[in-house]
């Protein structure tokens, strides 16, 4: 008996200390910041003044006035479809494609792949350069008889052009994602299904898109909550501008701890982030019941 208790004393030791470095990890780097940023929101914290004062629900009241965070969040929404939409269906396409057995699929994989390897920074510097009004790409355009805008300094074309340089960058990772899960689908379903009759839309509807919807349930959750934290792309490129429209929630929580000095409000903004990407992840995550193949 003392030999039984022994043994599991010593499971139970090892199931610890196997753990123990993703649960210190979580503690350390995800639920203690998370406790400061709550902490630091109840506060009016200047770091000119060195002021650190308690004020309770004040920054989240200050919020539902501040027409600041209204055009913000709505920018992010704008981006957020615009991103999401674009990356997801462009991916899957170029999935769709390249998962024909046709000569050089393999390089132009490689080709859209290449970005997401690529530095953020370097791949939107590069971008500025060519969205700028005398720059490559409306170069080209003249080369064809059209009169390219100033992308950066229109609203419209700003939210457009960044949207664009985002799906460009990222786009390959969801087109990996997307090969893997189609080649994942069984021929023997497809061969049955044309023996049928059934055409190559009705078979991508009826067998590949449910096969693969556990697939697109993963890209769906990894690409609207980046479209939610987008940061680096905003600030070459537009600065937020002009104006306000593309000043996206990140960025403006940005501009007011950093640029502003109100870093208990720019903590509050944090939660309301984190609150959003939290909403939308156990939305998504609960209507797969709904649509996911094999979720019940």
């Amino acid at each position: 008996m003392a030999t039984a208790s022994a043994a599991v004393r010593r499971d139970w030791l090892v199931g610890y200390t196997m753990v123990a470095p993703v649960v210190l990890g979580s503690l350390a780097f995800v639920v203690l910041p998370l406790g400061m940023v709550v902490w630091y929101s109840l506060h009016e914290w200047n770091v000119l003044a060195n002021t650190f004062t308690f004020v309770g629900a004040e920054n989240y009241q200050r919020m539902a006035a501040d027409p600041g965070l209204a055009d913000a969040l709505l920018a992010t929404l704008w981006f957020s479809i615009g991103l999401v939409v674009v990356n997801i269906a462009l991916a899957l396409l170029l999935a769709v494609l390249l998962n024909q057995k046709l000569p050089g699929t393999t390089t132009f994989r490689t080709f859209f792949f290449s970005p997401v390897v690529v530095s953020l920074v370097a791949w939107t510097i590069v971008w500025s350069f060519l969205l700028q009004a005398d720059g490559g790409i409306n170069g080209f355009l003249e080369q064809v008889g059209v009169q390219g805008p100033n992308w950066l300094r229109h609203p419209t074309t700003a939210m457009v052009a960044v949207i664009i340089v985002q799906v460009f960058k990222n786009v390959g990772l969801n087109m990996i994602l997307f090969l893997a899960a189609l080649q994942g689908v069984p021929e023997e379903l497809q061969e049955a299904a044309r023996l049928d009759g059934a055409g190559a839309w009705r078979r991508f509807r009826s067998i590949t898109l449910p096969l693969i919807s556990p697939t697109i349930l993963l890209v769906s959750i990894i690409t609207i909550v980046g479209s939610l934290e987008v940061f680096a792309q905003i600030d070459v490129l537009t600065g937020g501008g002009p104006g306000n429209s593309t000043t996206v929630l990140v960025y403006y929580l940005y501009q007011q701890a950093f640029r502003f000095n109100e870093f208990g409000y720019a903590s509050a903004l944090a939660v309301l982030l984190f609150l959003i990407v939290l909403v939308l992840t156990l939305l998504q995550w609960q209507s797969r019941k709904r649509w996911v193949f094999h979720e019940v």
